[in-house]
């Protein structure tokens, strides 16, 4: 575990957690609705998870813990530019399981470790283009009204693994909350690290801040997180929940993850 010392440190080399994104620089390459999104996260050491980042980048902590998330949501109307969508091919079902990270240059962002889609030419465009870790899965997503709540279920089995991971996932959500510094930390990333080729990228995003609800974890059942090499953890209740209504996300262009943001 980080050091009281480490984690004071640690804070002065990071950019500040900021709930209002920073002003894209150039065009807008993609834009996005995020919807029905839920997110689950188990705390673990930064030490266990420094193998799955990329070159120049370590785990981001928050009171001397890091984070795994497993975050399904629905992706809505994506596309290029800063309004176009692509018919059908833009809307789909997506989990993923993240990691949360700071580069060289104190910019905090997340690492995806898996994302899953009901999309096959999402899969195969995301992984040419850009070499995302993009998986294909069958997946559904069902909400059902429980008088003032709803309960949302969210199902994912992966297609081309040799013993395909399971998931399933129904969470209760409540009432509208203030975000946490918690919430924050998971939530107020404004943007992707990602390694290819021995190097990494930083893909900026900027979205409005999360509006977030009380959400309450109904089932559970995931080997997802299994699959990308975290053993057991989701075996255990998560530590933190909530859900969000959603947000519509734009991308700007990668830069180096060594090379600092223009203010």
């Amino acid at each position: 575990m980080t050091s009281g010392a480490d984690e004071r440190r640690d804070d002065g080399e990071r950019q500040a957690i900021t709930r209002s994104a920073p002003t894209l620089r150039g065009p807008v390459t993609m834009n996005q609705d995020w919807r029905d999104l839920t997110f689950l996260h188990w705390a673990v050491a930064p030490r266990s998870v420094e193998l799955f980042m990329p070159p120049g980048v370590r785990p981001d902590s928050f009171e001397g813990r890091t984070y795994v998330g497993l975050i399904p949501f629905r992706m809505v109307d994506a596309g290029f530019g800063r309004r176009q969508s692509v018919p059908w091919a833009g809307t789909f079902l997506e989990t993923n399981v993240r990691l949360y990270s700071v580069d060289r240059t104190g910019r905090r962002g997340i690492v995806f470790l898996s994302l899953d889609t009901d999309r096959l030419v999402v899969v195969a465009g995301a992984r040419a283009a850009l070499g995302l870790p993009y998986r294909w899965a069958r997946m559904s997503h069902a909400v059902r009204d429980r008088g003032a709540t709803q309960e949302h279920t969210y199902q994912a089995k992966l297609r081309w693994a040799r013993h395909g991971a399971r998931s399933r996932v129904t969470i209760r959500v409540g009432a509208p909350r203030t975000a946490t510094p918690l919430d924050d930390f998971v939530s107020a990333r404004w943007g992707l690290h990602h390694g290819r080729f021995g190097r990494t990228t930083f893909i900026p995003n900027a979205h409005d801040p999360w509006p977030l609800r009380e959400a309450e974890v109904v089932h559970l059942d995931d080997e997802l997180v299994r699959s990308v090499g975290l053993g057991d953890l989701a075996s255990r209740p998560p530590d933190h929940v909530a859900f969000s209504s959603g947000v519509h996300a734009e991308f700007g262009r990668p830069t180096s993850a060594t090379k600092p943001l223009a203010h």
